[in-house]
């Protein structure tokens, strides 16, 4: 066995992942490698901003950075999705008082002070008297007062500055669109091409969104939703159950939920995907001050150290990364408060104490629970998982071991889809998983242990695999061998 990811050292790394954003302030090589090496697991290619051609260059340029520091990094294609906003005003922008009438029309004609276009006909469909639209991120409230075939008359509840094509949300209404727009279509074939790992689902309303993207992802990469409105979480546990990952997309939830049903929602949304076994992952303004200080409020690490304790399998960075002054510094300093955080007597505890029964009774569910007992019963310094699809490394992740996590993987592609995963280090042999029996898997398990010094000599490795082996799905096995 050759793994292509094997020289790190797996027992150095941090449990929960890192995933930044790349932008303008981070394009170039030694900013990327910059970033890598102070421990970003997954990038994130934002396709709500730059052109096709900056992303094809990015990615590339992740791959270049992958293949010197011999680590796989995952890589996420953020998808727009539907987008709904004003339409334009005579004069650039209007101040609408609290109070005041103002209509919302399929008239194309610039706005002013009572009334603006609304290209969305589909909201004026489905809102109803007494629903309210937040425009500009939340910072203005309407409330319907009437409603024609064409137009919405509404009050300003909260009023302010309006400019042009500013956003509209429509927090007690689900709209009949889908989460998948023709741009989000043609940037889904790109970026599959492209070879990412991740596919990042904006503005999911119902179950029925995901499996329509899984259906034109057709298996190419992991789905990933985010959790941003509030219509999903109505059947939050239906759509994480149809995810391969999830995030908690605090920015928009913020928006059309009130400030303080947002962290119960993060918690809510964590469980179920603890319970699931999906990666979870926690985003937005987690250090946003960062943008332009060199450090972080201690209400922002706090915030940090929070989605660490709860469970999250990964924190992520936007603006930070993307267009911050400091996009290393941000890095770094997250990568220290998660350090910190595992390295605290009582959060292995809490990670324990919380670990939920799976929500499915199967015998790879049991195989992973297992290891976790049986490597705490033999003081196993690592876990190593077979994993044709990376579900046996994920069953085990949920788990929550306090040892390494080895996801053993025959391609890169899965190796790299695992970077999401709490506390798996994901090594790839670059071939098929030989089919030579048992020996053969221990043999290449222990080879694999000691390869990331994980293991010395004289310590017990668990690994968990299937029979018939190269066969998804089949995790059944357990055994425990010694480093020679």
């Amino acid at each position: 066995m050759d793994p292509l990811f094997a020289p790190f050292f797996a027992h150095d790394q941090r449990r929960t992942k890192i995933v930044a954003t790349l932008g303008p302030a981070t394009s170039g090589y030694a900013t990327i490698r910059a970033l890598a090496d102070a421990g970003v697991n997954v990038f994130r290619l934002n396709f709500s901003h730059g052109l096709r051609a900056e992303h094809a260059q990015r990615h590339a340029t992740i791959r270049a950075v992958e293949a010197e520091i011999q680590r796989p990094l995952g890589v996420l294609a953020d998808l727009q999705g539907p987008k709904l906003r004003v339409g334009t005003f005579a004069g650039g922008s209007v101040t609408l008082r609290a109070g005041a009438m103002f209509r919302l029309d399929l008239d194309a004609r610039p706005g002013d002070e009572t009334r603006v276009h609304l290209p969305h006909p589909e909201i004026i469909r489905a809102a109803a008297i007494g629903s309210s639209l937040l425009l500009d991120d939340g910072r203005l409230r309407l409330e319907v007062r009437e409603k024609g075939d064409d137009h919405l008359l509404t009050q300003v509840v909260v009023g302010g500055p309006l400019s042009d094509r500013k956003g509209v949300n429509v927090p007690d209404v689900v709209l009949p669109i889908p989460a998948i727009t023709e741009k989000d279509r043609e940037d889904l074939a790109f970026a599959l091409e492209l070879g990412v790992e991740y596919v990042g689902l904006s503005f999911v309303q119902r179950p029925q969104d995901v499996r329509d993207a899984r259906e034109l992802v057709a298996g190419q990469a992991w789905i990933l939703t985010k959790l941003e409105k509030p219509q999903a979480m109505a059947c939050v546990e239906e759509i994480v159950a149809l995810s391969d990952v999830v995030m908690v997309a605090r920015g928009d939830l913020g928006v059309e939920l009130p400030p303080e049903q947002v962290p119960v929602a993060q918690k809510q949304i964590i469980r179920i995907a603890r319970r699931m076994g999906r990666p979870v992952i926690i985003a937005t303004q987690m250090l946003e001050s960062m943008v332009h200080a060199p450090t972080p409020t201690r209400a922002e690490a706090s915030d940090v150290a929070t989605a660490v304790f709860d469970g999250a399998d990964a924190v992520m960075l936007s603006a930070e990364t993307a267009v911050g002054d400091y996009p290393r510094e941000a890095v770094a300093i997250m990568d220290r408060i998660v350090r910190s955080v595992e390295g605290d007597s009582g959060w292995n505890l809490t990670m324990q104490a919380a670990t939920p029964p799976p929500a499915e009774s199967t015998v790879a569910d049991a195989i992973a629970a297992a290891s976790r007992q049986v490597a705490v019963s033999v003081d196993a310094p690592v876990i190593v998982a077979f994993t044709l699809a990376g579900r046996t490394a994920l069953r085990i992740s949920r788990e929550r071991p306090d040892c390494a996590i080895i996801g053993l993987t025959p391609t890169d592609d899965i190796a790299r889809r695992l970077c999401i995963a709490w506390g798996v280090v994901a090594l790839s042999a670059g071939q098929e998983v030989p089919v030579y029996g048992i020996e053969t898997v221990v043999d290449q398990a222990l080879e694999a242990a000691t390869l990331s010094r994980c293991a010395g000599p004289g310590d017990a490795v668990v690994i968990a695999a299937g029979l018939p082996f190269g066969v998804t799905g089949s995790t059944n096995t357990l055994r425990v061998a010694r480093v020679k």
